[in-house]
């Protein structure tokens, strides 16, 4: 088959579709690629004939032009063919549809498609987002770019490559959505939540849904509470409780806490006992204390051990804490007994004892303390973290710098600042 150069879909859709005779059976309606492939591959054409609509393998195709698609025989001697699940027609799937531009981190509308000879086989390669697309399917393309550049200011295609695309909706295939949930999961949680904010409700689903359980709960914890209780609400019992399992006790209690009491036990009663508890504990406790803002998820050690036990302690308990800068020493009675910072550990010998380096005067709170009080103590001694304790010292949870940010900064305010 001979294909003439890069082409946009607008720039074949309406082309005449010519027998090898040269007779015209008909204009080309769309065209069909296989989905399973980084670069989709042209599988089909589906040509308009009157009321008809004829499926052609691309193999029966000879020539593709900017005039008109020349077949190799007559449309007579082609067998019958149909779309397959694993296949796309892109201007009945694509056209139009909102997608996730996953490099530039942003929803946008495709307003064209391009199309590639790679190899000898016409693949899809990439989605046209801007203004000149759609003046391309309008048909006044030329003329406006005419008056454009008569005022030097040309416009430019923006063309997003294919494999950085992520389809939503009913459009999205399984086989892509696989191609593409892996660079999902890789941006930053609060670039996913920006994303998800610009998604009608089925389409914030969707995201949700395709997305690795982990990247899901920390994108959740970006959103505003409205949208994490939609978020929620929309994805099926299991695959809710699973994604709170993932999230820091703290927040998934606030998530929970925000819902109808009813179904709040219901994800409770779904979710994995020991997590399901930890959350439990901190629901307990009004939003507005140090009880409510704190979490379960911190770092404790005996305080009899030397600097490389603690170090092996350490790399056991930290995948599931919140920070590892402090650590939490606590005595025979499992009370708070002092802190210790990871700094001062990683300058012990190995086999010295961690207990001279433990500040055993700690800044500790009660759960019930006022959150306005835990804000004022952290800044005032400068701290990442602060231990809350109950009435008998022993560790309840801690409240994390993050935390408190929650508090005193609104959340558009505290990610600019985070991210800069």
């Amino acid at each position: 088959m001979i294909f003439l150069g890069n082409a946009y879909l607008s720039s074949l859709l309406g082309k005449p579709v010519v027998e090898a005779s040269g007779r015209t059976v008909g204009r080309l309606k769309d065209i069909v690629v296989l989905a399973t492939e980084t670069y989709p591959p042209v599988t089909k054409i589906v040509v308009e004939k009157g009321r008809e609509r004829l499926i052609i393998p691309i193999f029966q195709v000879k020539i593709v032009t900017g005039d008109a698609v020349t077949l190799k025989g007559d449309v007579a001697q082609i067998p019958a063919e149909t779309i397959e699940p694993e296949e796309l027609a892109l201007a009945q799937s694509i056209l139009d549809r909102q997608v996730v531009d996953i490099d530039g981190r942003r929803v946008v509308r495709v307003n064209d498609l391009e199309i590639a000879a790679i190899a000898e086989r016409l693949r899809l390669v990439g989605v046209d987002v801007s203004s000149r697309g759609l003046l391309r399917r309008l048909g006044i393309e030329g003329p406006t770019l005419a008056v454009s550049r008569l005022f030097r200011k040309p416009l430019r295609p923006t063309t997003i490559a294919w494999d950085q695309v992520h389809m939503l909706g009913a459009t999205a295939h399984p086989l892509q959505l696989t191609l593409a949930r892996d660079r999902l999961a890789a941006l930053h949680p609060a670039d996913l939540a920006d994303i998800a904010s610009q998604l009608s409700t089925s389409e914030r689903a969707d995201l949700f849904r395709s997305l690795p359980e982990e990247a899901a709960a920390e994108a959740i914890t970006e959103l505003e509470p409205e949208l994490q209780v939609s978020v929620l609400g929309d994805l099926d019992k299991e695959r809710a409780a699973d994604v709170l399992e993932e999230m820091v006790p703290d927040d998934a209690a606030d998530l929970l806490s925000d819902l109808p009491e009813k179904q709040a036990q219901e994800l409770l009663g779904s979710m994995e006992p020991e997590e399901a508890a930890d959350v439990k504990e901190l629901m307990k406790y009004s939003e507005d204390t140090a009880g409510g803002l704190m979490t379960t998820e911190s770092v404790s050690i005996p305080e009899g051990l030397t600097a490389d036990e603690t170090i092996a302690r350490l790399r056991e308990m930290a995948p599931e804490a919140e920070t590892i800068y402090y650590l939490y020493v606590t005595d025979a009675a499992e009370r708070l007994a002092g802190v210790l910072s990871l700094r001062d550990l990683i300058v012990l010998r190995g086999d010295s004892p961690i207990a001279p380096r433990v500040v055993r005067e700690v800044v500790k709170v009660g759960p019930e303390e006022p959150a306005t009080e835990v804000a004022q103590l952290m800044n005032k001694y400068d701290l990442l973290a602060l231990p809350v304790v109950d009435g008998e010292d022993h560790l309840l949870g801690i409240v994390t710098v993050d935390d408190v940010m929650d508090l005193v900064l609104p959340s558009t305010r505290r990610r600019r600042q985070l991210r800069g």
